[in-house]
Formats: C-alpha cells, structure tokens, sequence
C-alpha cells in the first residue's frame, strides 16, 4: 500500500500548513466538457473583478517560500501564478477535466491545487526538503535539473524523481494528468489563514465535481500537523 507523507521537518517550520487530498480511482478524464468550461469561465470572471492578490491566502504563501530560500517573485506559488495570469487577461486552456476543474477550485477557494497520475510514481508521494540529489524534468520539457538543496518539493521516496518544484511552483511531465491517467491523486494546499472547515470544503467540492462529471470513485483525507500519513 502506498502513501502520502509530509516529512516531520515540514510541520517543524511550517506547522499552519495543512492539505486536503482527493483519491481518485476510475476516473473518464474528458478532454472536452461544456459545463466544466461554463464553470471555470464563471470563475475566472469573477477572479478578474477582485484583487485577490491582496488576501491573506496568497501573501501567506510568499512568506513560506522566503523561509526557505525561494524567491516567490521570481518562482511564484502556483495560485500566485493563477490569480496573476488571470487578472491581466490571460486564458486558460482546458486541458482536460480535471485539470480544467482544480483549476476552477483553486481560483474559486484562492488555494493550490495540483494533482498527480499516481500509475507513474513507485514509491510513497514525499512532500520534504531536496537533498539536491533529486532528478526533475518540468512539465513540456525533456531536460532534466536538479532541485536546490534545501528546496521544498514533493518527490517519489523510491526512484527520487520530482512531482513539484518548490512546493508548489512548477510540476513535472512524468506526473502530469491526461485524458487517459485513470488513478490520481489531487492535493488543496493551505498555510496561514487556510483553516481546515475551507481546505475540506474545497476538497469536497471538488470531490463532488469530479464524481458528477467524470464518472470517477473518489475518497478524501487531510493531512496536518497531528496526522502526516494516507494510505491510498
């Protein structure tokens, strides 16, 4: 049986943090869907008239990425990159429904959200510090780097091959979630002002999503500083 670990050093410096996960098994992962697209597109419209810059949510991530080295200006959290994009009239693709609907979360709850195909990692899914031994090829890319030492990332604990670059700033190709990945497993990141009742409201939701219109089996967990393990 697999698992989903944060490292004990995470909560050491980052106690606030917390994740909800998503289990999906089965899933028919579309690579068109009216109603996703209708959602997104509702949700981008409303990002667009608000300054969620601002908040609490997204300013608590760019301290996290300054305690441990990374400058999130110049590697910005992935809902910093999200909410920035979308502000400044950038579109996104639908790439297929599940991405199209994290997406949609993420902007909707102001959290990070990401999932990984778990049929391509053969070992436990690792959230910890890079030792800078670990091998990374980003998502589209072919050329494989190596993470800084110190780096946050989420990495498989068998083959040492990274899903996410600090954090939550830049995912992999070997993880990445197509129309035909059938097993994953979706992370809703919170720290700061992320309070467990919104990171599992998120996850239900998204839960709900993706049994409405992918036809997928689904289960929920939340990992936190007093639990830091799932099995899945």
């Amino acid at each position: 049986m697999k698992k989903i670990i944060i490292d004990q050093e995470i909560f050491n410096q980052f106690p606030s943090f917390k994740r909800g996960v998503i289990i999906v098994n089965n899933i028919n992962n579309f690579a068109e869907n009216a109603e996703i697209d209708r959602l997104l597109k509702n949700a981008i419209s409303t990002a667009t008239l608000n300054n969620n810059l601002d908040t609490d949510l997204l300013k608590g991530w760019d301290d996290v990425h300054r305690q441990f080295g990374s400058n999130p200006n110049k590697f910005p959290p992935s809902i910093k990159s999200l909410i920035k994009r979308i502000q400044k009239g950038g579109e996104l693709p639908f790439i297929n429904s599940t991405v199209a609907l994290f997406n949609y979360i993420s902007i909707k709850y102001l959290l990070p959200c990401g999932g990984d195909d778990v049929e391509m990692i053969k070992g436990n899914l690792m959230l910890g510090f890079s030792s800078g031994d670990e091998n990374f090829v980003s998502l589209g890319s072919k050329v494989q780097e190596h993470p800084d030492n110190g780096e946050v990332i989420y990495f498989d604990d068998q083959t040492l091959n990274v899903m996410c670059r600090r954090w939550n700033w830049r995912n992999s190709d070997f993880t990445k979630i197509t129309e035909y990945s059938k097993r994953l497993v979706i992370n809703i990141d919170g720290v700061a002002g992320a309070s467990k009742p919104l990171i599992e409201e998120a996850s239900d939701e998204l839960a709900i999503l993706l049994k409405t219109y992918c036809d997928a089996r689904v289960a929920t967990g939340f990992l936190d500083l007093n639990h830091r393990e799932l099995e899945f």
